[in-house]
C-alpha cells in the first residue's frame, strides 16, 4: 500500500511540474496602423501627435594611440631603419603587434619598414590591414592610404595610385 501510495504522489508531483506551453500576452491597447501615435495630455484636451525618433549621430573619431611599450619599441625600429637594419626594425614592430595586434599604427609601421626594404607588395598588404582596423580613424586610414600609394608608385601602377591618393585625401577632408 505504502508503495502505491508514493507511486501515486510521485505521479502528481511529475504532473504539477509539466510547463504549460508558452501563450503570448494578448497587447493591452494597439496603435491603429493607419494613424499616427498620439498622446493624451488632459482629459478633453486635443491630443498631441508623438514626435519620431532622432537619428543617432554619427559615431565619433576614435583616433589610434600606442601604448608606452609600443611606443619605444616603434621608436627602436625607426632607429634601425636609419641605421638600415630593415630586418631587425621589422621585429621590432612585430613585438610590439604582439602586444598590441589590434592597432593600426604598429601595421602602419610595418609597412613602412617593408616599404623601405622594398618588398612593395608586403607594404600594399600591411597599409590595407591597417585601414580596415581605422574603422573609425580617419587620420590613421589616410596615412595607410598614403602608403598604399606611394607602393603602388613603386611598382608603375600610378593611376591606382592616383586613386589612393584621392581616398587619402577625402579623409584628411573630413
Amino acid at each position: 500500500m505504502r508503495r502505491l501510495i508514493g507511486v501515486g504522489f510521485a505521479l502528481f508531483a511529475a504532473a504539477c511540474t509539466v510547463p504549460q506551453p508558452y501563450e503570448r500576452p494578448e497587447p493591452t491597447s494597439p496603435v491603429p496602423s493607419e494613424q499616427e501615435p498620439t498622446v493624451e495630455t488632459q482629459p478633453g484636451s486635443p491630443p498631441s501627435t508623438v514626435e519620431p525618433p532622432q537619428p543617432l549621430p554619427a559615431p565619433a573619431s576614435r583616433e589610434p594611440v600606442l601604448s608606452p611599450a609600443s611606443r619605444a619599441l616603434v621608436t627602436q625600429a625607426q632607429k634601425q631603419m636609419v641605421a638600415k637594419d630593415y630586418s631587425v626594425a621589422a621585429g621590432s614592430i612585430e613585438r610590439a603587434l604582439r602586444i598590441e595586434p589590434g592597432n593600426p599604427l604598429l601595421w602602419i609601421e610595418l609597412a613602412k619598414v617593408r616599404q623601405a626594404e622594398g618588398n612593395y607588395v608586403q607594404a600594399e598588404n600591411m597599409a590595407r590591414k591597417a585601414v580596415s582596423m581605422a574603422v573609425q580613424a580617419p587620420k590613421a586610414q589616410a596615412r595607410a592610404w598614403e602608403l598604399i600609394a606611394q607602393s603602388y608608385r613603386a611598382r608603375g601602377k600610378n593611376l591606382e595610385a592616383r586613386e589612393a591618393d584621392a581616398k587619402a585625401e577625402s579623409l584628411v577632408r573630413r
